[in-house]
C-alpha cells in the first residue's frame, strides 16, 4: 500500500472521519483548519499529494492542463482506495466524508467511480473529469455537493454540468452550487460546504 504523508486530528473511536484532498500546489494544511472548524467532533485526515509537478504537489500526473495521464491516475486511484480503506478500518468511523478541491476533487471523484462504498458523502470543489466514467450502481443515494465557477478556465462550466448529470444518472443525491467567478474558492462555497457537512 502507498504511504501518504498526512496530518491528523484524532477524536473518539467511531466518530465521523473526514478526509481532505488539496488542489495543485497546495498541501496537507490547505483545508485542515477549515475541516476542524466545520466538523469539530470529526476525526480528520488531511493528505499531501505524492506527485510533484515542477514542485507543485498533486495526487496524480498529467501531461498538460486538463490532460491526464490515465494510466498513472488508475494506479494512484487504487493506492488511494487502499489507503482510505485502511484508515476506515483503523478508526472504526461511523461515517466517512471526502472533501477535495481541484486536483484533490479529481482523485476523490476517481475513487468514488471505483469504490463508492468507501465514502458516505463527498464534496467536490471545482472538479474536472474530462472523460465519461462507467456506470456505478454503488453511487445510488450517495450525498454529493459539487461547487464550480461559471467562468472557471480550468474546469469549464459544461464539464461541471456533465459531471452532475453523471452522478444524477447513477442515483446520487447531487447538489450543484455555482459562483460567478473562476477557479478560486469563494465564501459562498465555504458556507455551502459547512451546511452540507453539518
Amino acid at each position: 500500500m502507498t504511504t501518504y504523508h498526512f496530518i491528523e486530528r484524532e477524536t473518539r473511536a467511531g466518530a465521523p472521519l473526514l478526509f481532505t484532498f488539496h488542489g495543485t500546489g497546495g498541501d496537507e494544511n490547505q483545508f485542515f483548519e477549515l475541516a476542524r472548524s466545520m466538523l469539530p467532533a470529526a476525526h480528520i485526515i488531511s493528505l499531501r499529494g505524492n506527485v510533484s509537478e515542477h514542485g507543485a504537489l498533486r495526487f496524480f500526473k498529467r501531461t498538460g492542463e486538463g490532460v491526464y495521464d490515465m494510466a498513472d491516475l488508475a494506479v494512484r486511484t487504487q493506492s488511494m482506495i487502499e489507503f482510505v480503506d485502511a484508515q476506515r478500518e483503523r478508526t472504526k468511523a461511523s461515517r466517512v466524508i471526502g472533501l477535495g478541491y481541484s486536483n484533490g476533487a479529481n482523485i476523490l471523484a476517481s475513487v468514488l467511480f471505483q469504490k463508492p462504498e468507501l465514502f458516505s458523502n463527498a464534496v467536490l470543489m471545482h472538479p474536472l473529469i474530462p472523460w465519461t466514467p462507467a456506470d456505478q450502481p454503488g453511487l445510488k443515494d450517495k450525498r454529493l455537493l459539487i461547487t464550480a465557477g461559471k467562468r472557471d478556465p480550468i474546469c469549464p462550466a459544461p464539464q461541471s454540468e456533465k459531471l452532475v448529470q453523471y452522478f444524477e444518472h447513477q442515483g446520487a443525491e447531487t447538489k450543484l452550487l455555482w459562483h460567478d467567478g473562476g477557479h478560486e474558492l469563494r465564501q459562498t462555497e465555504i458556507e455551502a460546504v459547512g451546511a452540507f457537512l453539518s
